[in-house]
């Protein structure tokens, strides 16, 4: 997926324990959820259509 410099990334609020560097990041726009390595912010970012992500986090919630 193409770098999108305009996204406005955000780290979860479950990110933030003492050492905070196992982290992802996310970014949405109406049409894709992107999301990335927090330490890795040049590498691979995924896509994934808006319902697809909402099943993903419904599902990993519930762990």
């Amino acid at each position: 997926m193409i770098h999108n410099p305009e996204l406005d990334w955000f780290k979860s609020s479950y990110s933030s324990s003492s050492e905070g560097d196992d982290c992802v990041e996310v970014a949405t726009t109406l049409a894709t959820v992107h999301v990335r390595d927090s330490k890795d912010l040049q590498g691979p970012v995924l896509g994934f259509a808006p319902h697809a992500w909402t099943g993903f986090v419904r599902h990993t919630s519930h762990r």
